[in-house]
């Protein structure tokens, strides 16, 4: 029985999520193959690869980025796979797991949520013949003309999930992503990280491990993927100060943080630091009090820019910020403002974001009400 992951990335980047699904299910790592792909190869190519590979049943990862892409491949695949079994997991399907399933029959079910434990039920299910499909949390499935939702599992011990990096010549020329924590504390409406409150850390000692594996093998970028890597003082100044204490020189960590959150003892810090050992994204994404009440983002701008400005004054750390374009009250007017507010505290990077409606987000919800219009993408 093989059983195939299956990521379409951006041409840049890789998939983190489906190296943990691997990871936590390594006593059935002989059953398991992972396969990365990119939304810019040929389609011909894909199938393929996933052909050849002669794999039982194959799990596709969805995001906003790829979902039309791999509902294509998926309605190729089962001509030429019919007895293989099409599951979906991310949270492009994950918040309408039905509708999916009802517009896709192609399709034997869904992981909805967090996907490392049922994807382990599932291997279970598949290999050994454990349990039923009704019995496993997490999914939902098609049986006969019925869709059976299992309702969402629950959240998971953030370090129960293994290490992925341990052979890194897998990830050779790549942006290494880390993630210290899931969820985030805050409930902007665009933002699917907001859903869930409960925001859970790995354990600090271990988080030092892992980084000291990153050091030795001085490896030239970590991204942590920590939704508000800030959000927790005693969390952030912990990874801050080991990374300053065990500095090689030359590897570099990416944090997205809430600049008004930083206090003067992480900012002091900071200005110890040597020139690139960190870079901060910071999300503005207007100034407009209009929009930032309507998108329930909690900002306090003036301390944002005082504490921009701090760190610039360091001159040792690149600043990122970032602007969303499209967002409820702004127009060209205020957009402008916005992006004069953000270029005035001279940021080394300053990106553009076009506002993308996420499935299960607040703001799928209020479209409507603000009068949103998007791109509905091919089923």
């Amino acid at each position: 029985m093989k059983i195939l992951l299956a990521a379409c990335n951006a041409i840049y980047s890789f998939n983190l999520a489906v190296y943990d699904l691997k990871a936590y299910s390594s006593d059935y790592d002989e059953h398991v193959i992972l396969r990365e792909y990119t939304i810019n190869q040929p389609k011909d190519e894909i199938l393929k690869d996933i052909y050849s590979s002669g794999a039982d049943v194959v799990c596709f990862s969805c995001y906003i980025w790829n979902i039309s892409f791999v509902r294509e491949l998926i309605r190729d695949l089962v001509k030429i796979l019919p007895k293989t079994a099409f599951w979906a997991g991310g949270p492009e399907v994950s918040y309408d797991a039905e509708k999916f399933l009802t517009e896709m029959p192609e399709m034997t079910g869904v992981m909805v949520g967090e996907g490392e434990k049922t994807f382990h039920d599932l291997l279970e299910f598949y290999i050994d013949g454990k349990d039923s499909l009704e019995e496993i949390s997490g999914i939902a499935y098609r049986t006969g003309d019925k869709i059976i939702h299992n309702g969402w599992r629950e959240l998971m011990d953030l370090s129960a999930i293994p290490f992925v990096y341990e052979h890194l010549e897998k990830f050779e020329n790549r942006i290494i992503y880390y993630e210290s924590s899931r969820g985030c504390p805050f409930s902007c409406s665009y933002c699917l990280s907001s859903i869930d409150k409960k925001l859970r850390f790995r354990d600090l000692e271990l988080v030092k491990k892992e980084l000291q594996f990153f050091l030795d093998h001085r490896v030239p970028q970590v991204k942590f993927v920590d939704r508000t890597f800030n959000c927790k003082h005693e969390h952030a100044m912990t990874i801050w100060k080991y990374i300053l204490e065990h500095d090689n020189g030359v590897t570099n960590f990416h944090f997205e943080i809430s600049a008004d959150l930083l206090r003067e003892e992480e900012m002091e810090l900071m200005s110890q630091m040597r020139p690139g050992l960190i870079q901060l994204e910071i999300g503005v994404q207007s100034t407009n009090p209009e929009t930032i009440r309507a998108i329930h983002r909690h900002m306090d701008l003036k301390k944002l820019e005082h504490c921009v400005n701090r760190v610039h004054s360091f001159r040792n750390i690149h600043q990122h910020l970032d602007l969303i374009a499209g967002l409820p009250y702004e127009d060209y007017d205020t957009f402008h403002q916005s992006f004069n507010d953000v270029y005035r505290m001279k940021p080394d990077q300053l990106q553009l974001g076009f506002l993308k409606v996420l499935k299960g987000s607040l703001m799928q919800k209020e479209a409507e009400v603000y009068g949103i219009v998007y791109k509905k993408r091919t089923i």
